[in-house]
């Protein structure tokens, strides 16, 4: 990959070490399992298709990092849109199929988490998300925004900051 096009090998050792990555960010950011899959195999096929040419791993890594956080943010916003319009033009009240209390405490918190995540900004919002669900280090978050390390931690911490501070203080999980 180093001068020239990815070999077979090098693309499918790049795909199995990233793919749970990028799943990870795009599911986080869609709430969809199937269109985090979609994305992240879009985000592949385009890697392939544009028979792109990297310095290294890592920056295939980062560039993948991108377009996945990218396309994930246009669903989720087309999601988010096309929710609304149904919800005006059917007038639906949203229920939740209580299937036990446990299950309802556990999706009541999962709730509460992902609409506080929603209420950030998004420079916060993707930093968290690429952190605690991406499992990504601050330098690597650093690489895939193009800013800086420091930057990184200092957003990371603000987003911890103001989502603590949306949260419900009876003991509800904080990344």
């Amino acid at each position: 990959m180093m001068n020239g096009e990815m070999s077979a090998t090098e693309f499918r050792r790049l795909y199995d070490t990233v793919f749970p990555i990028l799943f990870r960010v795009a599911f986080r950011i869609a709430n969809s399992e199937e269109a985090a899959e979609d994305l992240c195999q879009e985000a592949f096929f385009r890697l392939h298709e544009k028979r792109m040419v990297f310095p290294n791993s890592d920056e295939a890594k980062y560039w993948l990092i991108r377009v996945v956080k990218n396309a994930a943010l246009n669903y989720a916003k087309r999601k988010d849109r096309e929710r609304k319009a149904y919800q005006r033009a059917f007038r639906e009240i949203q229920r939740d199929v209580e299937t036990g209390e446990g299950v309802l405490l556990k999706r009541e918190v999962q709730d509460e988490i992902r609409e506080a995540l929603e209420k950030l900004p998004e420079n916060l919002r993707i930093v968290l998300i690429l952190k605690e669900y991406g499992e990504l280090n601050y330098k690597e978050i650093g690489r895939a925004l193009g800013i800086s390390e420091g930057n990184v931690k200092v957003r990371v911490f603000r987003a911890r900051e103001r989502l603590a501070g949306l949260l419900p203080k009876d003991g509800s999980y904080v990344p």
